[in-house]
């Protein structure tokens, strides 16, 4: 039988995917109100210190609801100041006596603040409505909001033997056209783009987004570089008033040598070191402090290898292009130490395919928890 709160929290998810890459480091929301079966008002939250979603749909109706309206949202309203105040507020003047939560705040200052302001206040409150598709949606959130880290995700481009490059260092093209269109949206949905220095001088790449009509939205430009070894005329430190980059260095670099980094763009992270190289665990910590919520990690194979062994990879995406090398000497996904035995190596859950022409794209969650000294998956 229908369950007509699945179906307006589903169309609560449909309008939350408006604010993909546009709400950080506030959630995606969406909102409807309904009267009789039928959807009279909704709202998304659009963009950090705008209206949320519940005070978009109840502003469409003059704050006002009548007797028997249902507030729908796939996130629990927020009962604590920020830079709007609270909905919980809102929907109370509102005269709301019903409203269908999706999944409750994993905020854990605030976790069930707002059902339970709500529900000790009369109003009937039904809470976990598809809530594994709205913590999906939110995985980036959640990640950021109970661990202060940023949601990680790894993306390479691997020939059919498993190659990211020749042994040249070459990769214009491994996927198609296709594929590096969407690797493009994707960029446009984290906040930053990591890169080891190896990939700056190898490639000497722009790390922005390229789709879209509109300048700006570009994610932060993180070059971890321990040693201070790219060019000083490389393409992510030109002055771009769209484009930021934070260059990522070890603790003991000469200070003379950063020095000549320093342009308006351009910031410095001086980073604990971890045997010799930037510690990446300090580096996440950072980022976090920086209310950057999630990174897309996407070279070279020291930084890619060395962020899988330190398990800080929440999500891959691998494209597989339909092509062989067919030689032993390639550049692999990742380098460094790897497992000595099957069953000690890192397996992804919940996959998922697609294709892209010839090209397939393999998307999945890292799954520590079948890892020693990895109990359980921390957010999800």
């Amino acid at each position: 039988m229908d369950d007509p709160d699945k179906r307006f929290i589903k169309e609560c998810l449909h309008l939350a995917k408006k604010g993909l890459g546009k709400t950080s480091p506030n959630p995606m929301v969406g909102a409807v109100i309904v009267r009789e079966g039928r959807i009279i008002a909704s709202g998304c939250h659009k963009k950090a210190g705008l209206l949320h979603a519940e005070a978009e749909a109840l502003s469409k109706l003059g704050g006002k609801a009548e007797a028997g309206d249902t507030l729908y949202v796939n996130l629990e309203p927020c009962n604590h100041y920020g830079r709007t105040p609270p909905c919980t507020l809102v929907i109370l003047k509102s005269g709301l006596k019903r409203v269908v939560i999706g999944m409750p705040d994993p905020n854990p200052n605030v976790s069930g603040g707002g059902a339970e302001f709500m529900r000790a206040r009369g109003i009937e409150v039904r809470s976990g409505v598809l809530e594994s598709e709205c913590r999906r949606l939110n995985e980036v959130y959640i990640k950021y909001i109970v661990t202060g880290r940023p949601f990680v995700i790894a993306k390479s481009a691997l020939t059919m033997d498993g190659w990211s490059a020749t042994s040249t260092g070459q990769a214009k093209w491994i996927t198609n056209e296709q594929s590096r269109r969407f690797a493009h949206r994707l960029r446009g949905m984290v906040d930053g783009i990591l890169v080891g220095a190896g990939t700056v001088i190898t490639d000497d790449p722009l790390l922005t987004k390229r789709t879209g009509k509109k300048k700006g939205g570009n994610p932060l430009r993180i070059i971890v570089d321990t040693h201070l070894r790219i060019p000083h005329n490389a393409r992510v430190l030109n002055p771009d008033p769209d484009i930021t980059t934070l260059l990522v260095v070890g603790e003991n670099i000469n200070p003379g040598l950063l020095k000549t980094v320093e342009r308006e763009g351009v910031s410095t992270f001086i980073c604990p070191l971890k045997e010799g190289m930037v510690d990446l665990n300090a580096l996440m910590n950072e980022l976090g402090r920086r209310s950057i919520t999630s990174v897309m990690v996407e070279g070279g194979s020291r930084v890619m290898g060395s962020m899988i062994c330190e398990r800080l990879i929440d999500k891959f995406y691998v494209f597989k292009a339909p092509r062989v090398f067919g030689g032993d000497d390639g550049i692999p996904m990742a380098r460094g130490a790897g497992p000595e035995k099957v069953d000690e190596s890192l397996m992804m859950k919940d996959i998922r395919i697609k294709r892209f022409g010839d090209d397939i794209l393999i998307i999945g969650y890292a799954d520590y928890s079948l890892l020693p000294g990895m109990e359980k998956d921390t957010c999800f």
